[in-house]
């Protein structure tokens, strides 16, 4: 493998959407989402190290989750594991880590990916990655992996190609919003428009530099413990400054306001896995089109439903369609899927 990979996986999220199997104590990335006998993270983690050195794999999290970190992936050391003391959005973690990276390593070239999509073509999501990091070495170049939209999602930012690019990668006009639904149908219909995966591939000097540019304050706050990183001292250093820092996506920090962004339109099949509804659609089903987890069940005139449970319990349901039905300890969910986005609203509310 080449050495010269790292990859920084983002597993700082609590996933409230899937509220109440994730909490802010057990979040979704560290579940068995999909009923597959591996977590999200562990999942993501060894997708990665098909193509990058195991070693070179830094996870970037709330300090709150390090054991679960440490306790899911045996493999990773504790240096390897960056503990956010405060939430900050993803600019100043992606900084912090590029940082450490480029000191361990001034020939780097990394990937930033969240721990908690699903991905089912593990194969060309490689070959993707592959020809991203070629693109990156020989290219000041910050990129991202567009996935090609199946359907008018008002849910997602989309990314802006010309039309006539031609070009494997292509240079990127402009990030867009998320869209109304007719502007989403619109994007579709023009056939230059990817969704924003948040996957993002660029070398340590590309992103440094741009941080640099772009988010001067930013980069002067952690250029400070430059003398500190992959020592003893960082963790001190990062305690003290971390929360220092704006908080801010590295979209609006840097991709948003730079000139040398490119995407590649992905081949692999992707989902965010952002909410149950999503987390449906890539279940099996039965012919009533009910997805199951877990769950030992008696249906009659349901259809459409998605049921999770933790142990093998036996649910019995009768004239429900639409419905997320969802059994967790002392907490039973029975709510409609096209109200899914209320689910935040609702636990915000009730676990006060």
């Amino acid at each position: 493998m080449n050495k010269n990979y790292y990859a920084i996986l983002m597993a700082g999220g609590v996933g409230s959407r899937f509220w109440p199997v994730s909490t802010n104590e057990f979040p979704k990335q560290f579940h068995d989402m999909l009923g597959t006998g591996e977590t999200l993270i562990q999942k993501t983690f060894s997708r990665l190290s098909k193509l990058i050195p195991a070693e070179n794999i830094l996870i970037l999290t709330n300090e709150r989750y390090n054991d679960l970190v440490l306790s899911q992936l045996p493999q990773v050391k504790q240096e390897q594991v960056l503990l956010e003391p405060a939430m900050r959005n993803t600019a100043p973690c992606i900084l912090y880590a590029s940082l450490k990276i480029q000191k361990q390593n001034p020939d780097a070239v990394m990937v930033v990916a969240p721990s908690d999509h699903w991905i089912e073509d593990e194969n060309a999501f490689v070959h993707d990655l592959q020809q991203a990091f070629d693109f990156c070495q020989e290219k000041n170049a910050l990129m991202t992996l567009g996935i090609q939209p199946t359907f008018p999602n008002t849910g997602f930012g989309y990314i802006e190609y010309n039309k006539s690019d031609e070009n494997p990668v292509k240079k990127v006009s402009q990030f867009r919003e998320k869209p109304d639904y007719e502007t989403a149908k619109s994007f579709l219909h023009s056939g230059n428009f990817l969704w924003n995966a948040g996957i993002f591939i660029w070398s340590a000097k590309a992103i440094t530099e741009a941080f640099e540019q772009f988010q001067p304050q930013m980069n002067a706050l952690f250029s400070e413990g430059l003398l500190v990183y992959n020592t003893e001292a960082e963790a001190s250093f990062i305690e003290t400054n971390y929360a220092l820092a704006e908080n801010i996506s590295i979209d609006y920090a840097v991709m948003e306001k730079a000139d040398n962004v490119y995407v590649l339109p992905a081949t692999f099949d992707w989902n965010d896995l952002g909410t149950w509804g999503s987390l449906y659609e890539k279940l099996p089903k039965d012919n009533q089109l009910n997805a199951v987890v877990n769950a030992n069940v008696f249906l009659e005139n349901a259809t459409n439903n998605i049921i999770r449970t933790d142990a093998k319990k036996l649910i019995i349901i009768d004239g429900l369609n639409d419905y997320i039905i969802v059994d967790k300890e002392d907490v039973l969910l029975i709510y409609p899927k096209g109200k899914e986005q209320e689910i935040k609203r609702i636990t915000a509310m009730v676990t006060k």
